[in-house]
């Protein structure tokens, strides 16, 4: 062996004995060499603050409440975002590729370009020139032009939205996303409707934790279109502890869900989408509980889901998932849990004031838990609500098609803002619930094409909630999006669908076979499908015509032995 290979074999014995503190490093004078085993640099800064073993275990790897960073103060929610990124350094970056956040999704299967900054829709109709009102609900801060996409600075990134866990955390409905901060305005408002509060950051930051709850998700998603259960009809406040008997998934005494044990996240990508419903589950590695994307029913419950004391009723029951999906059944009605939801929105009537030119405002519609809801506002025209509203049934692929801005349209028609795709019979097509909204939007009368609406914008003099002028609104509306307007406008009926699939039911109170199998049943006026016990055929038809003769023969028959008994006695007795 040479003596380099033996000073080396030397030295590295030396270290693994502790006669040495490292290779290439000599010990102070006076100074102890490190025993084996201990650390050679200083202890992390954090490593004080560690649990120790007579802690009690918490469910997260990080305390935030432990973190500096985090202590604010904090002037802005950008702020409390820059020191989140400290740490998380990729997670803006993930945020601003979803759909949260470009409010835009492309359609590969229509080729259409969709998302709330592109389309219309039947409820305040555009969020072209009334930004700061409707990006309120957006993931970010400060998205006041949807005419261009958010730009790209991480910090505009909202983290305490979807993560505080101290319950205080809100954003202001008219600050473009941003939170009431001290000194709250005068009348402000949360976008859950309640007054304003001063949101504490610091208290928010340090309370952060994963995933999302029900609270986080549905202050923005239960109070879409305006107020709660507006839009969706199954995404209501009653979901955020709702009972067994109005979402048996959700409630605590059922499954205790949150919304991501379904819409599973990747990369702050959460799955499911509207535009594309995921109708019938191709998915094989999905089944039954499986490792999974996003949760379809069958997921966990197989696509032969029904067993039960009665084999053939199960067998049958199973044999409709080929043409009925899950919820048509399972989701007997929605708005249910005492929250009503809008179901026409008439914007023709909007703009009247009274006597005394003052807007006008009436609530004649009280829902089950006893608040009193709007049925006419002078900025907003007529509404309609329900409660335990039956869905609209239709073929679905889980394909929508929209009509989009520009898009010409025939007002002699219902027009309708997206189309359900989907054929009767077809493989890839399942008998699907929908909220149908009835509404009655503007356009432009010369060109045929639905028309922007300017509502919000305090002190701007055209903004038809403030001024009440649809002329000014419109113009103001179509001049910001950009789009071509001839000034003159009307009045067209349309309808928009929104698929049901929250408020699963109970499985004793699912529809019952009569539901369908009865005349006049749900499924009555649906076409592409022949539902026995529903009508009559033709067999049935002839065989009725065969009995109400054969009944009518019986009648005459007696009638005539009436007759012919009468004339005898008479004969008798003459």
């Amino acid at each position: 062996m040479t003596k380099s290979a033996l000073r080396i074999t030397a030295l590295v014995s030396a270290v693994m004995l502790g006669q040495l503190p490292a290779y290439g490093q000599e010990t102070a004078a006076g100074e102890e060499t490190p025993a084996l085993g201990a650390q050679s640099t200083p202890v992390a800064q954090g490593a004080s603050k560690a649990a120790h073993m007579s802690d009690p275990v918490k469910e997260l790897t990080a305390d935030h409440s432990k973190f500096d960073q985090l202590k604010g103060p904090f002037a802005s929610g950008s702020q409390v975002t820059e020191a989140c990124l400290s740490c998380h350094t990729e997670a803006s970056n993930q945020v601003m590729h979803s759909v949260h956040w470009t409010w835009e999704y492309q359609n590969e299967a229509t080729g259409q370009t969709l998302g709330k900054a592109h389309e219309m829709n039947a409820f305040c109709g555009n969020v072209a020139s009334n930004e700061v009102r409707c990006t309120s609900c957006h993931t970010g801060y400060g998205w006041v032009d949807v005419r261009e996409p958010m730009p790209d600075d991480p910090t505009k990134v909202d983290c305490l939205v979807c993560h505080d866990k101290s319950g205080q955390y809100t954003k202001q409905d008219n600050l473009a996303g941003e939170p009431p901060l001290e000194p709250v305005a005068a009348g402000a408002k949360t976008i859950t409707g309640a007054a304003a509060w001063p949101v504490d950051l610091a208290e928010a930051a340090q309370s952060v934790g994963a995933p999302p709850g029900r609270d986080n998700c549905g202050k923005c998603h239960f109070y879409g279109g305006g107020g709660d259960n507006v839009k969706h009809g199954d995404l209501s406040s009653a979901l955020f502890n709702p009972p067994r008997d109005v979402d048996v998934h959700m409630s605590p005494d059922g499954q205790n869900f949150t919304c991501e044990t379904c819409h599973v996240s990747d990369k702050h990508v959460f799955e499911g989408s509207r535009y594309e419903t995921d109708v019938i589950d191709p998915h094989p590695d999905r089944m039954a509980g499986s490792a999974h994307d996003a949760a379809a029913c069958s997921s966990c419950h197989s696509d032969t889901p029904h067993e039960g004391p009665n084999p053939l009723i199960a067998a049958k029951l199973n044999d409709h998932t080929d043409t009925v999906a899950c919820q048509t059944c399972h989701i007997p009605s929605f708005a249910r849990g005492g929250v009503a939801t809008k179901t026409v929105w008439d914007w023709s009537t909007a703009g009247k004031l009274d006597a005394d030119g003052k807007p006008i405002v009436e609530e004649g519609f009280t829902q089950s838990d006893g608040k009193h809801l709007h049925t006419y506002m002078s900025k907003k025209g007529d509404f309609e609500w329900g409660e335990n509203v039956t869905p609209y049934y239709a073929w679905s692929n889980g394909e929508m098609t929209f009509t989009l801005p520009e898009e010409e349209i025939d007002p002699t028609q219902v027009v309708e803002i997206n189309k359900i795709g989907g054929n009767p019979g077809q493989a890839d097509s399942r008998i699907f619930p929908f909220k149908r909204m009835v509404g009655t939007q503007a356009y432009d009368t010369q060109r045929n094409v639905l028309a922007y609406n300017n509502v919000y914008g305090p002190g701007n003099g055209t903004a038809l909630w403030s001024y009440y002028d649809w002329e000014k609104s419109l113009k103001a509306g179509m001049d910001y999006a950009g789009v071509e307007y001839s000034g003159e406008f009307d009045f067209v009926h349309t309808y928009m669908y929104w698929p049901i699939t929250h408020m699963v039911a109970p499985a004793d109170d699912a529809l019952q076979c009569e539901s369908c199998h009865t005349q006049g049943g749900r499924m009555a006026d649906l076409a592409g499908i022949y539902v026995p016990g529903s009508e009559i055929n033709l067999g049935g038809k002839l065989g009725l015509a065969m009995f109400l003769m054969a009944l009518l023969g019986a009648l005459g028959h007696g009638a005539l032995r009436l007759i012919n008994r009468g004339k005898k006695e008479g004969d008798h007795h003459g």
